[in-house]
């Protein structure tokens, strides 16, 4: 996943919290501070799924109703990873209820009442869910509880220190009197909003740090659950789209007669850059979209290929102007003056989502409004795409959002939603657009490709004395904002993981050489440490090697400073085993990092074939996430993304040939299978700082601790991804054993051959 910058957004002055009586209480508590600014359209609250009508500036909101049933309203879409169960259960710690006792329903889009600053609106991603909500909601709990003590006590006349709740039952201890919870809400909503609260102490937490059980799985198991895929309106019909296969190329000609003579084709829409089929079914839709002959007007990339990217990234690194992002030191004198050098240079591809959900998306377009059914990372995003493509003003764009079958960014932005508003404008009845998994993969927005150059002074110990990274690549908010992103000022996305390692490095500069690629980009899970940490860990093992040392030790020696980077090390080597022998073949790798909050250590143990075959064989993980809010959803996060990160690893990339996307489904970009993937143990740090992220951390740890398990098991250090393993081949190739990687990065591997400099050149020493 993904994440917006947080530099579309300010935060302002918390205001006095909007409180509104009804039929129960109510509450509403502003996240960040309310009157956030945001980059979308201000909005028009509508209704949750029938519980609250009317509008706040809070962002997060509590309704107990006289009925007793408590429903918490969140700006957080689940996308898997576990954020109604975690924020339900921050809810339910304070306000001393169970998780059974709270209903979990999303919110409708509206920036003004759901943005969380950090993200610059209303939206889901970077890992942020928990970190933006473990104060606030907790305190949204807390002051719900206190409201509902006050109004018990004020109906016994009693003090209110004599009352105690629990299990959503006020008592007084005294006479033994209670009340429920839902008896009351209407009393409550009178009290006085108290002007502050005091929150639990940890130790005496009851449900924060416990493994829970997932509110969401009973109706993800029994289908109860409805994904924007299962979505089905009266009258409904289905449509698939063709586009442009060359990004920025437009629809020519069409001849539809055979499409039109497959029983069940409906509608044939025609767009700027695509072509819709819509049938009485899906099956339809997909016949008659093959049967149709299509005349492309490629346009300016049609010859675009990763070969001229590759060195576009190349001579923009050697020629452009860098963007500074971190310069502290003698950064050129300790470079001059140092005996002994390391450089190195990285490669990494575009990647695709490619979530098991492709994109669909369900809309009517009537005379007057617009009725959208979709999985969105962005709900008020695809409102506004919406109004503009229908000329509505957003209170007549009524979005419904529901779970999403995998997010990882690509559904942070809506131009998928602006297609299939456009394709139901032409037809008078509802249409659910389904984009088939090779157009999902050939027309996603892609993680950026990027072209690293790294280097570092040794001291006389073999430690870092000076250390320099510039990274080429384009910019993620260039693409993602409307107006785009200033030329000459920094995308934090493009140096994440790298301006700041957890390492104490005297002297150091990274900088950032902005070339923005003809391919549209967008955020993918991990974001820019996906990229940062496989370069920054893998040459940190690079500088261990050509120090003699043992590569924990080397960190170690560069820790002393950062305690909790220092901790999850040291744990991670405790429990892996480290330094224990390994038998022939076989090898073990670290990679360590700080990001999204959180501080990862990952060790992996893996065999290497002397066909270049690779065995991913035991991973252990140590994790100081700060307070763990449920110790499951934080491994099942951890296992999924250290899969997600090594999928990529070794069989991932999205490359191009006569501007076309090479890759179109799971065969030639595929993950890991359950026979493939290593045994994975998990260790947490006890902490009592805030939360951290967890989504993206383990994603972000799977490329560097592969490459330097490589290293440790073959001697031989691979700096470009996906992996190439015929280059770990040690005996003659059998057709049989032709690594499914090279389809994959063949091209890329061109577009090097006459750029990666050799070994000898890397390392100078």
């Amino acid at each position: 996943m993904s994440k917006p910058s947080s530099s579309l957004s300010e935060k302002t002055s918390t205001s006095r919290r909007t409180f509104l009586q009804g039929s129960g209480l109510l509450l509403g508590f502003a996240l960040f501070g309310a009157g956030t600014k945001v980059a979308h359209a201000e909005t028009t609250a509508q209704p949750v799924a029938g519980d609250v009508t009317a509008a706040f500036s809070p962002d997060a909101f509590i309704r107990i109703g006289s009925d007793g049933k408590i429903t918490l309203i969140l700006p957080n879409i689940e996308m898997g990873q576990g954020t109604h169960t975690g924020e339900a259960t921050l809810i339910a710690e304070e306000l001393e209820v169970g998780l059974d006792q709270v209903k979990v329903v999303d919110a409708p889009p509206n920036d003004k009442l759901y943005a969380t600053a950090a993200l610059g609106g209303q939206a889901t991603g970077g890992s942020t869910s928990m970190r933006a909500t473990w104060e606030s909601l907790r305190k949204a709990g807390a002051t719900a509880r206190m409201m509902l003590v006050s109004a018990a006590a004020a109906q016994w006349s009693v003090p209110v220190a004599e009352c105690s709740a629990k299990a959503g039952v006020v008592t007084h201890q005294a006479s033994g009197r209670s009340l429920a919870y839902g008896e009351l809400a209407q009393a409550a909503a009178t009290q006085p909003v108290p002007a502050s609260v005091t929150l639990k102490d940890p130790k005496d937490f009851q449900l924060i740090g416990k493994s829970s059980r997932r509110l969401d799985t009973p109706g993800k198991v029994n289908g109860a659950v409805v994904y924007g895929i299962d979505v089905r309106v009266p009258d409904m019909k289905v449509a698939t789209v063709a586009a442009c296969p060359v990004i920025g190329g437009k629809l020519g000609d069409v001849d539809e007669k055979a499409a039109r003579a497959i029983p069940g084709v409906r509608d044939i829409v025609r767009l700027d850059n695509a072509v819709a089929v819509i049938g009485d079914h899906f099956w339809a839709a997909k016949k008659g979209l093959e049967a149709l002959t299509i005349t492309w007007n490629e346009g300016a990339n049609a010859n675009l290929t990763s070969a001229n990217i590759m060195a576009a990234l190349k001579a923009a690194s050697e020629r452009k102007k860098p963007i500074m992002a971190r310069q502290e030191g003698d950064v050129e004198g300790t470079m001059k003056a140092a005996s002994k050098k390391v450089e190195a240079i990285y490669h990494s591809p575009f990647l695709a989502h490619a979530p098991m959900e492709p994109i669909n998306c369900v809309v009517h377009v009537r005379a007057d409004e617009c009725e959208i059914w979709v999985g969105t990372q962005v709900p008020t995003m695809a409102q506004g795409a919406a109004a503009q493509v229908t000329g509505f003003p957003l209170d007549k764009i009524i979005l419904h959002n529901h779970l999403i079958g995998g997010g990882f960014g690509r559904r942070l932005v809506a131009e998928s939603v602006a297609q299939a508003v456009a394709i139901a404008k032409q037809v008078s009845y509802p249409v659910k657009v389904i984009w088939t998994r090779e157009e999902d993969i050939q027309h996603d927005l892609y993680r950026p490709a990027y072209y690293d150059h790294i280097s570092a002074a040794l001291g006389a110990d073999g430690l870092p004395t000076a250390w320099v990274e510039r990274i080429a690549g384009g910019s993620v908010l260039g693409n993602y904002l409307p107006s785009g992103w200033p030329e000459g000022k920094l995308d934090d996305d493009a140096v994440e993981g790298a301006a700041k390692p957890p390492y104490d490095l005297p002297v150091i500069q990274v900088d950032w050489v902005r070339e923005d690629p003809p391919v549209p980009i967008t955020w993918w899970r991990g974001v820019g440490p996906t990229h940062n940490v496989f370069v920054v860990e893998s040459f940190m093992d690079e500088l261990a090697h050509a120090a003699g040392k043992d590569p924990v030790e080397y960190r170690r020696a560069l820790t002393k400073n950062q305690p909790r980077a220092a901790g999850v090390l040291e744990l991670v080597a405790e429990k892996s085993g480290w330094g224990t022998p390994l038998a022939k073949g076989m090898g073990r790798g670290i990679a360590l990092h700080d990001a999204f909050g959180s501080y990862m250590a990952a060790v992996l143990e893996i065999s290497v074939s002397p066909t270049g075959e690779i065995t991913l064989h035991r991973a252990v993980v140590a994790v100081d996430c700060g307070i763990t809010i449920n110790p499951n959803t934080v491994e099942a996060q951890i296992e999924g993304g250290l899969i997600f990160g090594l999928s990529a690893a070794l069989y991932s990339g999205i490359t191009f040939t006569d501007g076309r996307v090479d890759q179109s489904n799971f065969h030639d970009y595929r993950i890991l299978r359950n026979n493939e993937a290593p045994k994975i143990e998990i260790h947490h740090v006890k902490s009592l700082e805030s939360p951290g992220g967890i989504g993206e951390t383990a994603t972000v740890s799977a490329a560097p601790v592969l490459a330097n398990a490589i290293f440790s098991a073959t001697g031989k250090r691979l700096r470009t991804l996906p992996f190439n393993r015929d280059e770990l081949k040690t005996e003659g190739i059998e057709k049989k054993s032709v690594s499914m990687v090279l389809p994959i990065v063949a091209p890329l591997l061109a577009a090097l051959a006459s750029t990666k400099p050799t070994d000898a050149e890397l390392e100078k020493q």
